[in-house]
């Protein structure tokens, strides 16, 4: 256990999770004082407001206002009952899944959270079915009971252990019934949620002003009454706010610079902490089938051949990224190495030996696509850094486009880019979630990948068993298949940065196992 004097440095103090949870005074549990509500700073904005149009970052924010049957409260890595006061599987066959409602349960508009709210949520997602949105989550929903006000029950058209998960995830957010049409999605920028806190507030892009939802009722045990989120463009602007005390979190986006520099000893007179954890979001690139040059296995094996993640890692993250050859990142069972495996180390003759027994003897022209304010302000290094190394094999051209998110998303759905980039925050921690969000006809990236053998055989055969642990060779199979097809390439893991004022706690607590950040457990400390 540290000792107080050493845990809280009046410097850019580094520690991982798990040291901070053995005792650092930053988990002081005091009763904050009111001085204002704690504001955060990200650079992941949300791209809707409505759960059934989102399969994305958005969740940081529907976490806090909506409620889901099941979360995870702190400390858990399995879910737990959050609007439902139990569930479970009430067959052998993992098909029937039944969940009790907390009684008197209310939206903060006063409506009643009843089972038929649950189930018009449910239909709701699925009626509107949203292209690259959350619908593709229940692929194994069959129909919703309500057969009272308390109860309901799932009813499944295979196996699916996974499905607790699924209902934990912020895309399964309750909403009313009668303030959130039926057949399509609910405009303006304001929210009716049952969450720990109500929208007060919200500027897209700019600013989410949240306070305590009084009437909900939960797991979460709120350590503040209020909290604002301020949305930057880029991680200087967010650090800047940091240190002129304008914000008293930073967290998603954080530059590797950034990173390197509250580490050193230049910031050792700054009164922030920095808690550094285990991540398990993953960076890929997508190549669309629908492209002349992207459809063709050779030409994507060859960059395959040509990509150096470790050179992306050092030169532009800055070696606060890990280089990553599977879509399954480290940590999770079912991570392998495959990419590696098969392809070793970059090797430019061996790019151009693919190429040329597929009769291809030009230099491929592609253009890449990336968002430009999404992933934290390296993305455009990062994608330099691509066009650098395919460019200098001498088998590519590469042109570099790119766009806002939201309107991103609009062009990847429509299928306009011929390769484009992509991050995942898990929605939850299983192999599965790196695997099945991407494959089959509706799928997280609205790029159709049919892959019978991982969706009709390896991915229900792994659903029926429980112990996630011992569907390891299912995963493992799967992630050859994506290999072979290199139809998404995997480039770097990455790690948890939150920085935060020293006179804040709670950040090390605040994380999900999916990453998101739960805002109810900052607060700020009374006295040191």
């Amino acid at each position: 256990m540290f000792k107080r004097n050493r845990c809280l440095w009046q410097v850019a103090a580094i520690a991982s999770i798990s040291s901070l949870l053995a005792g650092c005074g930053v988990l002081s549990s005091d009763t904050p004082e009111d001085e204002g509500p704690i504001v955060v700073g990200t650079t992941s904005s949300p791209s809707t407001l409505d759960p059934a149009a989102s399969w994305d970052s958005s969740w940081e924010l529907f976490r806090n206002i909506y409620q889901t049957l099941l979360s995870y409260p702190t400390g858990a890595s399995t879910p737990q009952p959050d609007a439902a006061e139990q569930c479970g599987f009430s067959d052998s066959s993992n098909q029937v899944y039944r969940c009790e409602l907390r009684e008197g349960l209310k939206f903060s508009n006063g409506d009643a959270l009843d089972a038929q709210a649950v189930k018009y949520s449910f239909d709701r997602i699925r009626k509107i079915n949203v292209n690259g949105g959350p619908a593709g989550l229940l692929g194994s929903l069959e129909r919703v009971q309500a057969p009272n006000d308390r109860e309901v029950i799932f009813h499944l058209n295979k196996p699916d252990a996974t499905f607790p998960f699924v209902l934990a995830t912020p895309a399964m957010s309750i909403v009313s019934p009668q303030a959130y049409p039926r057949d399509s999605l609910r405009k303006g920028g304001d929210v009716v949620g049952s969450g720990p806190y109500t929208l007060d507030s919200y500027s897209e892009g700019k600013e989410a002003v949240l306070v305590r939802n009084d009437s909900y009722a939960g797991y979460a045990e709120r350590r503040n009454d209020a909290v604002t989120v301020r949305y930057f463009q880029d991680s200087g602007a967010m650090v800047k706010a940091l240190r002129d005390k304008d914000i008293d979190v930073t967290y998603r986006g954080l530059a590797a610079g950034d990173v390197v520099d509250l580490q050193s000893k230049s910031s050792k007179d700054e009164e922030i902490q920095l808690v550094e954890g285990t991540g398990t979001d993953i960076n890929y690139l997508v190549f669309n089938p629908k492209d002349s040059w992207a459809n063709k296995k050779a030409v994507r094996q060859a960059i395959a051949q040509v990509v150096d993640r470790a050179a992306i890692a050092h030169k532009v993250y800055k070696d606060t990224v890990d280089p990553l050859y599977s879509m399954v990142p480290k940590g999770l069972t079912g991570h392998t190495t495959g990419f590696f495996d098969d392809y070793g180390d970059p090797d430019v003759a061996k790019a151009r030996k693919i190429l040329t027994e597929a009769g291809i003897n030009q230099r491929v022209p592609l253009t890449f696509w990336y968002t430009s304010d999404r992933y934290g302000s390296e993305t455009a290094g990062e994608f330099k850094e691509l066009e650098r190394q395919l460019e200098a094999s001498g088998l590519f051209t590469i042109s570099l486009k790119s766009r806002p998110w939201k309107t991103y998303v609009e062009g990847y759905q429509k299928g306009e880019y011929p390769v484009f980039g992509r991050g995942w925050f898990p929605d939850f921690p299983d192999a599965e979630n790196f695997i099945a969000p991407f494959v089959g006809d509706q799928n997280a990236l609205g790029t159709p990948y049919p892959a019978p053998e991982i969706t009709g055989d390896l991915l229900p055969r792994s659903r029926r068993e429980s112990d996630r642990a011992s569907v390891e060779k299912e995963f493992e199979e799967a992630q050859r298949i994506l290999v072979e097809d290199a139809r998404l390439l995997p480039l770097w893991q990455g790690r948890q940065y939150v920085a935060a004022s020293r006179d804040v706690s709670g950040a090390e607590r605040a994380l999900d196992p999916s990453t998101i950040m739960m805002l109810w457990e900052l607060h700020r400390k009374t006295a040191w």
